[in-house]
């Protein structure tokens, strides 16, 4: 009897021991935060396609840049001393007006609520331009504001790419469209600072650089061989035109 006993311990034992070293996989596999099922949770269904949690949040984050890069440019228009940064905040009050009055449209159709206040960090942004004046006015202008539309520049292809919903997508477009040229004007101004942007961006990033070797001084690479189309057929479409930035000011 003992003998049979310490065998069913032990047989119990390993189906125990099992059955612990399984759970965590098949938790794991069935609970909502991992792929495909954390995406669906996180949508909601409407006559346009799914509405995502980013596709929300990219609704917010559109409204939340007309509310204060708005009066910024409104501000630029006012107070700044040179006409590039003059027409960098003609660009950005009008192209945020426009596109406020889509989002606008697009979250009363999806029923998301917006915000009417910009950010903490948003409205010190405001306070920081409204205490400058003069060459130091016009730095932080074209800096601060050329950053901050840097980084919305990377969600708005994120959302054009993986968006559902057919209102988001043209959203997407259009602030695409929108947030280029706020940066080809930023940076007409003469003062954005690229050094200074390259260097924010590597201290948030962990992965390492990639791409071909530095070239070797004096060394002549190769010349690439033309990607162009076989045989004789006949195109209707024409090349996009290269964006052309206005004019560079004298720095003053």
């Amino acid at each position: 009897m003992r003998r049979i006993n310490g065998t069913a311990l032990i047989i119990a034992a390993l189906v125990a021991t099992v059955g612990a070293l399984a759970f965590p996989v098949w938790s794991y596999a069935d609970r909502s935060g991992t792929g495909e099922a954390n995406l669906n949770a996180s949508s909601v269904a409407t006559q346009w396609g799914p509405l995502s949690a980013t596709d929300r949040d990219f609704l917010v984050k559109v409204r939340l840049a007309g509310l204060w890069e708005l009066p910024a440019g409104q501000q630029a228009i006012e107070r700044a001393p040179s006409e590039a940064t003059k027409a960098a905040g003609d660009h950005l009050v009008v192209g945020h007006a426009d596109l406020d009055r889509r989002a606008r449209d697009v979250a009363a159709k999806l029923g998301v609520e917006l915000p009417n206040q910009p950010t903490e960090q948003q409205q010190a942004w405001l306070r920081e331009l409204t205490a400058a004046s003069g060459d130091e006015y016009e730095r932080k202008f074209a800096n601060i504001l050329r950053a901050a539309h840097g980084k919305v520049f990377g969600l708005i292809g994120q959302v054009r790419h993986t968006t559902r919903n057919t209102l988001i997508r043209q959203l997407a477009s259009d602030a695409n469209q929108t947030v280029l040229d706020h940066i080809t004007m930023l940076e007409a101004t003469g003062f954005v600072d690229f050094d200074a942007l390259a260097r924010e961006a590597a201290g948030g990033s962990t992965a390492s650089p990639s791409g071909p070797p530095a070239p070797r001084e004096g060394q002549v690479p190769l010349a690439p061989v033309p990607v162009t189309p076989s045989g004789d057929q006949s195109f209707t479409s024409r090349p996009v035109p290269p964006t052309m930035p206005p004019t560079m000011p004298p720095m003053p």
